[in-house]
Order: structure tokens, then sequence, then C-alpha cells
């Protein structure tokens, strides 16, 4: 293998370069999470949380942390300038009604029409229900996925043709971020945007279970 997986905090930068300025963004609990500690502090992207943050900045350092500010997956978080805190109701409002122009989430599956399916169901997860993601997956106008290409244990892909998970939420995914490439979602199934370097387009089609497409 001449190429090089990107880590989960890789993954979380790669996602991060490319959220626009300006943007209401989401970030689901895992991958997604280390998203916000890789804008920079010059760059406005406004990050909430469902609990009722909005304003969230990246992971504290260990001898900052404010035992009562956490992110809905409760790690903790810190508020950044001009931040503030809502009612959890009007913060579900947030959620559903269309107002966040993104939404990351993690996934253990992604479908090539945009079916997402990432609510656990093994009895040791530390998330048992499909919680606030699939209010998060339609209300927001847009929603990527972070996720590894394959799964750990077999190295079965999660780039599917049709999910084998419950879904979340049906034909709602626009662009996927593994640790091997960013995908797109067309008309006509994954388009690859990107790839790891040194990877060809034969070893990630040989990893992904669906057909990929190129530009």
């Amino acid at each position: 293998m001449t190429f090089r997986p990107l880590d989960r905090a890789g993954i979380a930068a790669r996602i991060a370069r490319d959220i626009p300025e300006g943007w209401f963004v989401n970030l689901g609990i895992g991958i997604p999470t280390g998203v916000s500690d890789h804008v920079p502090n010059d760059r406005e992207v406004i990050f909430h949380s469902e609990n009722g943050v909005i304003g969230a900045g990246p992971a504290p350092d260990p001898d900052k942390i404010d035992p009562y500010l956490v992110n809905a997956g409760t790690q903790h978080i810190t508020l950044r300038t001009g931040g503030s805190f809502v009612h959890h109701a009007d913060s579900f409002v947030i959620a559903r009604g269309g107002h966040l122009d993104l939404c990351v989430l993690g996934a253990f599956e992604v479908a090539e029409n945009g079916d997402i399916a990432n609510w656990a169901r093994a009895p040791d997860e530390a998330v048992k229900q499909v919680g606030g993601a699939m209010d998060l997956a339609i209300g927001a106008k847009r929603l990527w996925v972070a996720m590894e290409h394959t799964t750990k244990g077999n190295g079965g892909s999660r780039i599917r043709q049709v999910c084998s998970y419950p879904l979340t939420a049906k034909g709602v995914v626009t662009r996927v971020y593994t640790d091997l490439a960013v995908l797109g979602i067309a008309p006509n199934g994954f388009l690859v945007l990107d790839m790891v370097d040194g990877m060809t387009p034969a070893e990630l089609q040989d990893r992904s279970e669906a057909k990929l497409h190129w530009q």
C-alpha cells in the first residue's frame, strides 16, 4: 500500500478546510466533534450544539476545563467570543427548522442515493438510539458525513449501494469524508472529489461496495 489513510483528526481537519466563512454548523458525536478544533480563530464559523450552545469553540486545554460547559455528547468544549446559550426547545427549533447551513454526522454506512445509517444497535454503545441525528439529518440545509471508509473488523465497505443497517434518514447526505476520499452524492451515485495522496482509483473502488464515478 503506497498511500496513508487519514486518522480521525485528519478527517476532521479535511472537513474544516471545506466549511465556508460564516456558516452555521452542527457537529455530531464522534469524528465530527473534532472539526471545531481545526477552524482557525480568524475564520467565523458558528458551531451549534443541540443541548443549547451557539458559538461552541474547540476542546479546552486540560487545565482550563469548565465542568458545566459541554456539547450534546457530554464532551468538554469552549465558547467562542459572542457565543450564547439557549433553551433546549429553542435549540431544537434551530436543528429542525432549516436554520443550519450544515450538519456533520458520523455514520456506519452511506448509500449511493444519500441514505444514512448512523445509529447504534450494540448494547455496549455509548448512544443507543437515533437521538438528535434524525432531526438534524432532515433539518439542516446540507448533511456531510465523517467516517472511516471500511469497517475495523473485516474491512467491509461503508460506501454502499444500499445500507444494511436501519436508516436514520433517506436521501439526505450531500458529501462523505472518509479516511481515504471525499465523495459527493450525484444523480448517478458517488462522485469522487478527492483522494489521499498515492491512492489509485482502482484501489479506492476495491474498498467501495458501490460503484464510484470520477469527474
